[in-house]
């Protein structure tokens, strides 16, 4: 991960809910995969982004992504699951789990989505604190910690790159300020922020608008995608069942993968070389 971000160009990571999306991702050549936990907590709860999912489930959900795919991956950590203790042993957990980075935020719990509103924040300094405590719980690991902030939709722009900076200060590898909708909000950021800095587009905000190449003569070293894959999945998944229901056969419905297309996402031919090799 190290290397990309040093590589000049911004890294593009799509976000996966899954161990099978990110399995796309890394198909389609993307050279890392955001395991969003929005997607996250929508693929094992069906239910919305409120810190629903504990530690022990997140950092088994990366485990499993980890293990599918070579590229690095990019994890949510949410707040760090508690006090400092809690953050202590979630950085570790993410280390067994392989994941290449994480991102810890400043909300008080209950946490929301940083797209959503009734956020409320830590204050500053107990945000540099526990930032500090996941960066010595990391030790001399690779492990990238970015510095995430939910104070833009909260309390304003000018909040939110005060404590972005302060985070980089603190020693993150990376900024970043989450809850961005409009261009302007983002060039406000870009420009407030000397450092490494990521980005989260997200579907549906006018962000959308700018090209990869926008985003990084920005300034900004990496970019989420976190909600593609999922609002595509779950608005074909739907198009296929109401099809299904009214039509009585999924012939005539919407594209799909073949069997076989399927079989090739998953590495089914592995496997059946192992069975020819060593099975009974």
């Amino acid at each position: 991960m190290k290397s990309l971000l040093e590589g000049g160009e911004i890294v593009l990571a799509p976000g996966a809910a899954d161990a099978v999306t990110a399995r796309l991702v890394e198909a389609a050549g993307f050279p890392a995969v955001y395991m969003t936990g929005f997607g996250a907590t929508a693929s094992r709860l069906g239910m919305p982004d409120i810190g629903l999912l504990s530690q022990t489930e997140m950092t088994e959900h990366a485990r499993n992504m980890t293990r599918a795919v070579e590229i690095p991956v990019v994890a949510d950590a949410d707040t760090g699951y508690g006090g400092p203790s809690n953050i202590d042993r979630t950085v570790r957990e993410y280390l067994q789990a392989g994941v290449a980075a994480i991102h810890l935020e400043d909300q008080a719990m209950p946490k929301r989505c940083g797209q959503r509103g009734g956020a409320r924040l830590l204050d500053a300094e107990s945000g540099v604190k526990r930032l500090k405590c996941a960066l010595a719980a990391r030790g001399s690991s690779e492990l990238l910690v970015i510095g995430r902030t939910d104070a833009l939709p909260v309390e304003g722009v000018g909040e939110a790159v005060r404590r972005a900076r302060l985070y980089l200060d603190a020693g993150a590898d990376l900024a970043f300020v989450d809850g961005i909708r409009t261009i302007k909000e983002l060039e406000a950021v870009a420009a407030a922020i000397d450092g490494p800095k990521v980005v989260s587009i997200v579907d549906g905000n006018e962000t959308t608008a700018l090209t990869a190449a926008d985003l990084r003569d920005l300034g900004f070293s990496l970019a989420f995608y976190a909600l593609t894959a999922l609002f595509t999945a779950t608005r074909a998944v739907a198009d296929a069942l109401t099809h299904l229901r009214s039509a009585g056969t999924p012939a005539g419905g919407p594209p799909q993968h073949s069997y076989e297309e399927f079989a090739r996402i998953v590495g089914n031919a592995a496997h059946e070389d192992l069975d020819e090799r060593f099975g009974g």
